[in-house]
C-alpha cells in the first residue's frame, strides 16, 4: 500500500488525485513485479486552508488502523514548508 498525503493550495483535489495516480502507476507496477504484492495507491489530498476533499475519508478509510485528520493536515502542512524552506 502506497500513500502520499499531499497538500493543494487550490481546488483541485480531483486533479491532484489523478495526476497522483498517474504519477505512481509504474511504481506500483514495478513492485507488483518485483515481489509479487498487490500494490494500491492511496492519494490523500488536503487544502492549505485547511477544508478537506470530498473524496479525503473515502480515502482515509482504506487505510487500516485510525487516523487523526488533523494530525494528517499538521504532517503535510509542516512537509510542504520544509520543501519550500519556509519552515
Amino acid at each position: 500500500m502506497l500513500i502520499d498525503v499531499a497538500m493543494s493550495g487550490d481546488r483541485n483535489e480531483t486533479k491532484n488525485e489523478d495526476w497522483k495516480t498517474v504519477k505512481y502507476k509504474d511504481l506500483t507496477i514495478e513492485i507488483h513485479h518485483m515481489w509479487g504484492v498487490k500494490t494500491k495507491l492511496i492519494p490523500v489530498i488536503t487544502r492549505a486552508i485547511g477544508s478537506i476533499a470530498k473524496s479525503f475519508r473515502k480515502c482515509l478509510s482504506k487505510i487500516p488502523g485510525k487516523q487523526d485528520i488533523q494530525e494528517l493536515q499538521k504532517s503535510a502542512t509542516l512537509c510542504t514548508a520544509r520543501y519550500f524552506g519556509k519552515y
